[in-house]
C-alpha cells in the first residue's frame, strides 16, 4: 500500500515584516508543489527500515526498525498531536546524528528530525519507505519547510486509521474539513521542529489553499472570485530572515512615528488586496480593472517594504526590469534577497513574458511561473488494497 500526497507553496500577496507590528497580511498558495510518496513494505520485501529520500539534493537516511524500538522503549502514538517533548526530540537528535548527513547538507537534518517525530508518533515503530520530491526552491520564502510538513503529515495520516478516506478513489482526493485540521495541527508541529516559532501561516495556507488574510494572530481564509498568475524570481540571494526582522524593530524603535505611518499603510494595503480578491468578476473588463488596482497595491506595498528597509539590490534588479515591460513587482516574505512576485495580467501575450523571464535569467535569476490561490493538500493512493464494501482496507 502507497499513498503519495502533494501540498503547495505560498506567497506573501501584501503585508510581510508589517504583519509582525499588528497590520494585516494577504498570503495565497501557488501551484507549485511538493510531493511525498509513503509505503509500508510487504512482508515480501523483508525490509525492516525507515528510511526517508530528498531527491532533489540527493539525501537519502534510514534506520533500522530495532534501532528505533532501542531508542523509544516506550514509544506511543497519539492523536491528535501535541508538542514534541524536549526529551523525545534529544532522542531523535541521536538517531539524526547517526546518519552523518553530510556538511553540505546539514541545513535538512531539522526536516529529517521532523519527518522521525511526525512518523513514529503516528505509526509508531513500523517499518516504511517516504520519498520527496519538490518544484519549489528551498529556503526561499516560497514555504517550501511548510509544504514538506504538510505533504508528509498527510501521507501519514491517509496510511492510518485516525482519518476517513477513500481507497477505492483513482487521481487526487482532499481531505473533509476535520481531517484537513489535523493535517495543519499535526505540520504545524512539524514547523515547530524546523523553525522554532512560525506563525502558522505558511502551514495553514498549504493545508487548506486558496488565500488567507493574517492580522494579530487571527487567521481568515479567503476565496479568490479571480484568476492569478505570477512571476515568481528566485533572486539566489540568501537572507537571514531573523535579523531582517529585528531590523524593521530597530528602525520601528528609532522612528516609532513615521514607521507606525508605514504599518497603517501596508494595513490599508491587504485589506484592499483582500477585498479585490474576493469581490465579484463579471466580466474580462472587471479582471482587467482588478489586474490594474493589484498592480498598483504590489508597487505601493514594495515601496513601503524600501522604507521598513528590507529591500535588496537583487529585488530592485528584478523591480527595474520587470518595469520596462509596464509589470509590477514586489518582494514576497523576508527580503534581502529571495524571491519577488510579478504580476501576469490576464490579456499579457506570451511573447512578452518570455522576453521578461529572459531578461531576467540573463541577471542569473531563476524564473517560476505560478497559479495564485489554488487547491490545498491532496493526495492519492497507489495499488489499491483488498477492499469491504464499506470501501476500508480489510488487510
Amino acid at each position: 500500500m502507497e499513498v503519495r500526497a502533494r501540498a503547495p507553496g505560498k506567497i506573501i500577496l501584501a503585508g510581510e515584516h508589517a504583519v509582525v507590528h499588528g497590520s494585516a497580511a494577504v498570503a495565497a498558495s501557488i501551484d507549485l508543489y511538493t510531493y511525498v510518496s509513503l509505503r509500508f513494505p510487504t512482508p515480501a520485501d523483508n525490509d525492516e527500515t525507515l528510511s526517508l529520500q530528498l531527491k532533489d539534493v540527493s539525501l537519502e537516511v534510514s534506520w533500522p526498525i530495532a534501532r528505533i524500538k532501542e531508542a523509544f522503549p516506550n514509544l506511543e502514538t497519539q492523536i491528535p498531536p501535541s508538542s514534541c517533548s524536549l526529551e523525545k526530540l534529544k532522542l531523535i537528535a541521536i538517531l539524526v546524528d547517526e546518519q552523518n548527513i553530510p556538511e553540505a547538507n546539514i541545513g535538512l537534518a531539522a526536516g529529517v528530525t521532523a519527518f522521525l517525530w511526525l512518523f513514529t508518533s503516528v505509526h509508531g515503530c513500523k517499518p516504511a519507505k517516504a520519498v520527496v520530491n519538490s518544484e519549489l526552491p528551498l529556503g526561499s520564502g516560497l514555504g517550501s519547510s511548510a509544504a514538506f510538513c504538510v505533504a508528509l503529515s498527510a501521507a501519514i495520516l491517509a496510511l492510518s486509521d485516525s482519518v476517513s478516506t477513500d481507497f477505492s478513489h483513482q487521481g487526487w482526493q482532499v481531505f473533509g474539513e476535520n481531517e484537513l485540521e489535523l493535517v495543519n495541527k499535526w505540520a504545524f508541529e512539524g514547523e515547530k521542529i524546523i523553525h522554532g516559532k512560525p506563525s502558522g501561516i505558511d502551514n495553514t495556507v498549504s493545508t487548506y489553499g486558496n488565500m488567507i488574510k493574517f492580522k494579530s494572530g487571527d487567521l481568515t481564509r479567503l476565496k479568490t472570485n479571480m484568476p492569478l498568475k505570477m512571476l515568481i524570481t528566485n533572486t539566489k540571494v540568501g537572507r537571514n530572515t531573523k535579523a531582517l526582522v529585528a531590523g524593521v524593530s530597530e528602525r520601528t524603535m528609532r522612528h516609532p512615528t513615521a514607521m507606525a505611518s508605514v504599518f497603517t499603510s501596508v494595513d490599508s494595503i491587504s485589506n484592499e488586496v483582500a477585498a479585490i480578491i474576493q469581490s465579484p468578476v463579471s466580466d474580462d473588463l472587471a479582471i482587467t480593472e482588478k489586474e490594474e488596482k493589484l498592480a498598483e497595491l504590489m508597487e505601493m506595498n514594495q515601496g513601503l517594504l524600501q522604507c521598513m528597509g528590507v529591500s535588496h539590490a537583487s529585488i530592485e534588479t528584478v523591480v527595474r526590469t520587470t518595469l520596462k515591460y509596464k509589470l509590477s513587482t514586489k518582494l514576497t516574505g523576508a527580503g534581502g534577497g529571495g524571491c519577488a512576485l510579478t504580476l501576469l495580467p490576464t490579456l499579457l501575450a506570451g511573447t512578452v513574458v518570455d522576453k521578461v523571464m529572459a531578461d531576467l535569467e540573463t541577471c542569473g535569476f531563476q524564473c517560476l511561473l505560478a497559479g495564485i490561490g489554488g487547491n490545498g493538500v491532496e493526495f492519492s493512493y497507489i495499488g489499491i488494497p483488498d477492499l469491504g464494501a464499506n470501501g476500508r482496507n480489510l488487510s
